[in-house]
């Protein structure tokens, strides 16, 4: 960029275009060139070549498209005259482009601000990727690859589409299809089901709510992951980050409040316990409301329907529109060190035991009982706590405190802790052993596969990037499915003795 405009070099001005700034030329009779601001600046040069006034013939093609753009940031304000709205919007604060134009339209810009206006016309520019199709080839007519975005907001929602350019921006170029658009209309259905999920528990808007507060650890633990997103959001917004943005509101609204503390608060609304649940009640409504205000930029429909839906029950708020809600800005006090460790510990327990049934190809009717080796004094008082949540959660049958691992059960550290899950009654070790061996040797396959291709010098040098990108990560994918199966495989192994 700076090598550019370092070493300027004359370029086209001319389009054969029927619309645009015309260029100011006219020729004489003869042959001779006025260039004017008006046709009667022009025929006064003109009357200095002869002694009557002759036809001048005004030149008809029209400047260069980037030349007309140039003027854009200031020339849509009013100018040449001195506005209001020039006063007030230029400069602006930030361009947002792709990379491809950025000689082409941002030098430009900068170049006639400086010119015309004496000071460049945006103080940052945010560089995005461009939107090509799901191979990576630039969308085309004649290809008969262009997504109309008109016709994915009829079908899809204008949400999934916002969302799904938000958090596929960034420098890279974004590879788009209807199919990625479809998972993040998924993304605003699972939100739209928590919020249905909070309201048939009660969980209504209490007046004077104080998140400060809250006693139970579940509630501590979300509010702290809350106070967490907020930060990564509000930091990558301001950044111009918007895909960083996106992707930290979908791993807190989907995998933390979704996936695990709705989940852990079922027990609890349907609990005798009147505190923990009227607490719980509170911090679920609280919560939501504070996260559809964070995605909101974002996914502006659909959060404004919820908070009008959820506004409709309990404590009334005092904001109006969502559109209009102050931005959620919550104190590091809110981090409750404690809480994250103990919540933490049971999600991280129930996800191994998960990936082991998932590995091993536990049936999931099966409940095999769960052990605990030695577990210090620590371990134990979370196991009591816990123990109904990890019963439910983990398909297990018991939770055990035993002094060694028993036979035909796989073992495994977590928090510290020695844990095993007796399967040797639940799945069969030599047809197992078989399936991960026969995996292994697909995958063993593949690897070799992508390792030939992106082993040739003939094939990286003449494929597209984005052709040997999706090798690459096709054989990484393939490597680490490997990795994972050798260990299953050697659980097997023994369990089997063999």
């Amino acid at each position: 960029y700076f090598e550019w405009l370092r070493n300027i070099e004359p370029w086209c001005i001319s389009r054969q275009l029927w619309w645009g700034h015309r260029i100011p030329a006219w020729y004489g009779p003869n042959g001779e060139i006025y260039v004017a601001e008006t046709e009667e600046d022009a025929r006064e040069q003109a009357m200095s070549d002869y002694d009557s006034e002759v036809a001048l013939t005004q030149d008809e093609d029209v400047l260069d498209t980037w030349f007309s753009s140039a003027l854009w940031p200031f020339s849509t304000m009013g100018w040449p005259d001195e506005t209001e709205d020039l006063k007030r919007f230029y400069p602006t604060a930030d361009l947002v482009t792709a990379s491809d134009i950025i000689f082409f339209w941002v030098a430009r810009m900068m170049m006639m601000g400086l010119h015309f206006m004496d000071e460049v016309p945006f103080k940052r520019v945010i560089i995005n990727g461009l939107v090509r199709d799901e191979k990576g080839q630039k969308m085309s007519k004649s290809k008969g690859n262009v997504i109309d975005p008109l016709g994915i907001i009829d079908e899809l929602g204008a949400d999934p589409l916002r969302f799904t350019m938000a958090i596929l921006s960034g420098t890279r170029d974004i590879k788009l299809s209807k199919e990625r658009i479809e998972g993040y209309r998924n993304f605003g259905t699972k939100l739209w089901n928590a919020a249905r999920f909070s309201q048939m528990n009660e969980a209504h808007r209490v007046a004077d709510f104080d998140p400060a507060a809250v006693d139970q650890t579940l509630n501590r633990w979300i509010r702290g992951e809350l106070t967490r997103a907020e930060r990564a959001v509000t930091e990558a917004l301001e950044a111009g980050r918007f895909d960083d943005a996106a992707s930290a509101l979908y791993r807190f609204v989907w995998n933390v409040f979704c996936d695990w503390y709705l989940e852990l608060a079922k027990p609890v609304f349907s609990g005798s316990d009147e505190a923990a649940r009227a607490e719980t009640r509170a911090t679920t409504a609280w919560v939501l409301d504070q996260t559809l205000k964070l995605l909101h930029p974002v996914m502006p429909f659909i959060t404004e329907e919820l908070w009008a839906e959820l506004g409709k029950d309990g404590a009334p708020r005092d904001e109006g529109l969502l559109i209009a809600a102050s931005w959620p800005d919550l104190p590091d006090t809110f981090i409750d060190t404690a809480a994250q460790a103990e919540i933490d510990w049971l999600i991280t327990l129930v996800t191994e035991v998960r990936q082991l049934r998932a590995e091993m190809n536990v049936p999931p009717s099966a409940k095999p009982p769960l052990a605990f080796i030695q577990p210090d004094a620590a371990t134990t008082a979370r196991l009591d706590r816990h123990a109904p949540l990890i019963l439910t959660l983990a398909r297990v049958s018991d939770i055990q405190r035993l002094d060694s691992a028993p036979s035909g059960a796989v073992t495994f550290v977590t928090g510290g802790a020695t844990a095993a899950l007796a399967l040797s009654g639940f799945i069969d070790l030599a047809a197992e052993q078989a399936r991960l061996d026969k995996e292994i040797k697909a995958l063993d396959s593949d690897i070799a596969h992508f390792g030939k291709k992106l082993g040739n010098p003939n094939f990286v040098a003449k494929a597209a990037p984005a052709v040997i990108e999706e090798q690459r990560a096709k054989l990484a994918e393939a490597e680490a499915g490997k990795t994972r199966l050798i260990a299953a495989l050697d659980r097997v192994r023994a369990m089997a003795g063999t």
